[in-house]
């Protein structure tokens, strides 16, 4: 089996303004360790897939500034998309990449570039396994993440029947090296629910759906043919690589809702390895290493009796006094002050800032 990563590295991640910009979007920034979020993504893949099988697909405009982050990517593989179509687009394109330069039963990991994940190599090990598990069953596989709280701010999986393990075990001369143990037929995907739902899917075992996917090229592009007459008749034209072509004439449309989503042939198997989708200012405070009044620190930063505040100095130096549960970000000529409880509405904000501050570069 040969592996390929793909790292969906698109959006301009507008929910960490004023730090976040067009230029430099979120995971192109240092927001969880010293290195951006891009390159924290591919040194954590590196144990299982080779850069000259690594592909980044991101925006057109940020394709130079992820090669330049990135030099130990061939420049081809970083895919340039002219015009945001969404996720399953997104990958069906790198699906016939990998079809076209490697084989159709190559295996791709297919992973965001903007995740905390706390523990690498336990990480590692459930792709290899979801790996197995869709070299073998020749099925759609996604990671569901074991929940750590009711998180209504995720999508959830509910997991189905079990896959049969023995049944499948048989027809490969008897191998069973672990890869359908746990692993379950998906019975639904949910949307984001409200606090109290949320609550009852974590009680009933239902995942956090990561969106982490693992399958065959050739697989995923049969799955594409017949669920998704969005993206299904221009396929050609991502075969033969015309990618200009191929994303001027899509409909947008996500993977969940464009393939998964309408196909019965989708397997979950549980994750547990620190997930986190690091989505708003306040989340790094779950996920960056705190001093020991639990404040999550970025930068030229003095907290004095100050706690559980999330701080990123990205210029200047910041001084918090007798304060807690505070938002403080910095960059040249720009400071954010906000709550944690606050942060998610971003998007409120910048509303109603003026185009001079909200659109500075």
């Amino acid at each position: 089996m040969s592996r390929w990563a793909v790292i969906l590295a698109g959006g301009v991640g507008s929910r960490f303004w004023p730090l976040s910009t067009p230029r430099r979007p979120k995971q192109l920034l240092p927001l969880i360790t010293d290195s951006p979020l891009l390159a924290d993504t591919v040194a954590r893949l590196a144990a299982l897939v080779p850069a000259e099988r690594t592909l980044v697909v991101t925006n057109a405009s940020l394709a130079a500034a992820v090669r330049a982050l990135l030099p130990e990517l061939p420049p081809e593989n970083v895919i340039a998309e002219p015009r945001a179509a969404g996720t399953a687009p997104a990958l069906a394109y790198a699906a016939a990449t990998i079809a076209r330069r490697g084989d159709a039963d190559d295996v791709m990991l297919c992973v965001h570039a903007d995740w905390a994940i706390g523990n690498d190599t336990e990480f590692r090990a459930t792709l290899a396994r979801a790996a197995a598990l869709a070299d073998r069953e020749h099925n759609l596989v996604t990671v569901g993440i074991v929940p750590a709280r009711p998180d209504p701010g995720f999508g959830y999986i509910e997991p189905g029947e079990p896959v049969d393990v023995e049944a499948n075990a048989g027809a490969n001369d008897g191998a069973n090296d672990g890869a359908n143990e746990g692993a379950r037929r998906v019975a639904r995907f949910a949307e984001k629910p409200n606090r109290e739902t949320a609550a009852r899917m974590v009680a009933s075992g239902y995942l956090w759906n990561s969106g982490i996917f693992v399958w065959r090229a050739g697989d995923f592009l049969a799955e594409v043919r017949a669920r998704s007459p969005e993206v299904a008749p221009f396929l050609p034209l991502a075969e033969s690589g015309d990618i200009a072509a191929f994303f001027s004439s899509v409909t947008p449309i996500s993977v969940d809702e464009g393939v998964l989503e309408r196909s019965s042939h989708v397997l979950v198997i549980p994750g547990d390895f620190g997930w986190d989708d690091v989505g708003t200012w306040a989340a790094l405070h779950r996920v960056r290493k705190r001093d020991g009044s639990g404040n999550a620190i970025f930068g030229d930063v003095h907290a004095v009796e100050a706690s559980n505040n999330v701080v990123h100095a990205d210029a200047g130096s910041v001084v918090l006094y007798g304060v807690s549960d505070l938002v403080v970000v910095t960059r040249d000529g720009l400071t954010l002050v906000t709550t944690k409880d606050r942060a998610a509405e971003l998007k409120q904000l910048l509303d109603a800032l003026p185009p001079s501050v909200r659109e500075r570069s």
